[in-house]
């Protein structure tokens, strides 16, 4: 695409668009201009074209009419769950480059059909897993691809909320979700762990799926985002995995909206190495989010953490949101600078295991790969 602005399309602009994508990519706005935004509520894509729109974009209400507008070359799908599947092959088929949001899809099969369109269509594709582009993320990835904790055999990977139930949306309703904490939240722990390990063959799953809190209306007491509805909660409240890598490798997966702990991590991850150990540790518990790295040297146990950057006068030194970084590497992609971060042959394996840990908990069965 060269060195000219990308004409980005919008497919949904609820809440992940006014918070997370039409931020970010005002902010990168040297290198695109969105054309086009679609919603099925008309005001809303209205609206976000307003306040976020090139002169002239145009608004739908169809989002197989925003794919034939020629002037948009990348779709950013950022619809539900289950329909990630079909306006990505649709987009794919009317020849743009696709930005799906995490997961890239209710099911292993809709992810597949996602991979099968890809692959026909010769276009770049990603997956919107902004948590890769923290600091402390890309710091220890660094350090597992230098080697620095050895051969990374356990892993965990906790996406767990106390009491912060989404309220709004259609978070609580499995036919437009797919489910609940751990297709929204887990995804995002499993994906962070898989690729600090750089492990995706997958050997085994197990899973345990809990449908207890959520149906509860006394739960719902001291939820953040206030009560929910239990009588249209329709999505399990926690889940947990037990993934087997071909190589030995374990990971423990544990996703919740709602569960009765004391401590709440989320986008985080826990890695055991055979020359040291590493944790992320962020989620409502923490203030900010760290990184600590624990080994043994000169006859004693040591935790090594980042060092806070201190202030300068007259500039600010703070880093860049992660949704802007994501955005960037992604558009820059588009010109021809780079490829996306986020593979989909990575995100697809995230996808299949999180389908295989429902599919155990329904079963009552080990998914084998």
């Amino acid at each position: 695409m060269s060195d000219t602005k990308v004409k980005v399309g919008l497919i949904g602009c609820g809440g992940i668009a006014e918070l997370k994508h039409l931020p970010s990519l005002k902010a990168n706005h040297e290198l695109c201009e969105i054309v086009a935004f679609c919603d099925i509520i008309e005001e809303r894509a209205a609206k976000a074209a307003r306040e976020y729109g090139a002169g002239g974009a145009k608004v739908y209400t169809d989002y197989r009419e925003l794919l034939k507008n020629p002037d948009v070359e990348a779709a950013h799908v950022l619809t539900p769950n289950v329909s990630h599947c079909r306006i990505t092959a649709d987009a794919f088929a009317a020849g743009k480059h696709v930005m799906c949001e995490k997961p890239m899809a209710a099911n292993t099969e809709d992810a597949q059909q996602m991979m099968d369109a890809w692959k026909k269509s010769g276009r770049l594709f990603t997956i919107g897993y902004q948590n890769r582009f923290r600091p402390e993320a890309q710091m220890l990835h660094k350090v597992c691809r230098a080697g620095e904790l050895g051969e990374i055999y356990f892993a965990k990977a906790p996406a767990v909320r106390r009491r912060a139930v989404p309220t709004w949306g259609v978070f609580p309703d499995k036919s437009k979700q797919g489910g609940g904490p751990l297709i929204d939240i887990g995804t995002h722990a499993l994906d962070l762990t898989l690729w600090m390990m750089d492990n995706y063959e997958l050997q085994s799953v197990s899973g345990s799926v809990f449908h207890k809190l959520g149906r509860l209306r006394e739960a719902t007491e001291g939820n953040i985002f206030g009560p929910w509805d239990p009588e249209t909660y329709e999505v399990e409240d926690s889940a947990f995995g037990f993934i087997k890598m071909k190589n030995g490798a374990t990971v423990i997966l544990e996703a919740s909206w709602a569960l009765n702990v004391l401590e709440s991590r989320e986008a985080a991850t826990t890695l055991c190495g055979t020359k040291a150990g590493a944790e992320i540790r962020s989620g409502m518990s923490f203030e900010k989010d760290e990184l600590y790295i624990n080994r043994g040297a000169h006859g004693l146990l040591l935790e090594e953490r980042i060092a806070p950057g201190g202030h300068v006068a007259y500039f600010d030194g703070a880093s860049q949101d992660p949704g802007v970084i994501e955005a960037k590497q992604w558009l820059m992609a588009l010109r021809g600078q780079g490829s996306p971060l986020v593979k989909p042959e990575q995100a697809f394996l995230v996808t299949a295991a999180l389908d295989a840990i429902y599919r155990s908990a329904e079963t009552g069965k080990e998914i084998r790969f």
